[in-house]
């Protein structure tokens, strides 16, 4: 079946539908200038010392790599990304009222930024646009914090205990926030539908919500460029642009 025959029986179960939960994942962005990890043009692929800046434990113990994470942070392009097309068809979705919950693995804040409702959208790995003491837990937002940097601190520390500060994001080696993670778990048991959208669906425990909703008697629809870990379990995989396949299904 082509893609476009797929497309048309995603539209349907889309307006069928009653809650749709949507999984995100870094593909989605890429439209946006915010490339991905592991893809042919990813960070990590193209610059492999990049992955310690996002390992918790190289993170605290050694001040280079918090240096280079703070550099990367004021040209980070989520500064100047503005939501494209697939960002935009979620919205829709919800405007339409079947958007149930939208799960992101993403940090950069543009489904809200594209008019997702901040109560529809569960960020399971945090955002860049906060900062947090890695002591004190205070948070607060980054762009003060990068004015800092921008003036000539190399490595902020927290200006009211003195402890390491780092964007409020999940990093590897890091635990999920429980009550974020229960969240998601939740929603996905609750679905009719379930799009998974941009993601390769590896990093656990997150990518678990796909399983969890075909459990639940959800149907599966993964959108993405790359095979992914659930596509055996899937109703429906479509390959392509995000930004052309996610208008399609939906749209009005």
């Amino acid at each position: 079946m082509d893609n476009t025959a797929i497309i048309e029986t995603v539209r349907g179960w889309v307006a069928a539908s009653k809650r749709i939960v949507v999984l995100t994942g870094a593909g989605i962005s890429t439209d946006s200038g915010i490339p991905d990890f592991r893809g042919p043009q990813g960070v990590w692929t193209r610059n492999p010392q990049a992955e310690k800046q996002s390992t918790l434990q190289h993170y605290l113990a050694d001040v280079e790599v918090r240096q280079a994470a703070w550099r990367g942070r004021l040209s980070h392009p989520a500064w100047t990304a503005q939501p494209n097309a697939g960002h935009r068809a979620l919205v829709a979705l919800e405007s339409r009222g079947l958007l149930h919950a939208l799960i992101t693995q993403n940090i950069d804040e543009l489904h809200q930024i594209a008019g997702n409702g901040a109560d529809k959208v569960i960020e399971v790995h945090g955002t860049i646009r906060r900062v947090m003491c890695w002591q004190c837990r205070r948070r607060w937002p980054m762009p003060e914090v990068l004015e800092r940097v921008r003036a000539g601190e190399t490595d902020p520390h927290c200006p009211e205990c003195g402890g390491i500060l780092k964007s409020d994001t999940i990093s590897f080696g890091q635990a999920l926030v429980p009550e974020v993670i229960d969240r998601a778990f939740t929603v996905a048991g609750e679905a009719d539908l379930m799009l998974a959208i941009g993601s390769t669906l590896q990093v656990q425990p997150v990518a678990g919500v796909v399983p969890i909703a075909r459990r639940a008697g959800a149907k599966i629809v993964i959108v993405n460029a790359e095979p992914t870990a659930c596509d055996p379990i899937a109703d429906a995989v479509l390959r392509g642009p995000i930004g052309e396949i996610l208008p399609a299904i939906c749209g009005g």
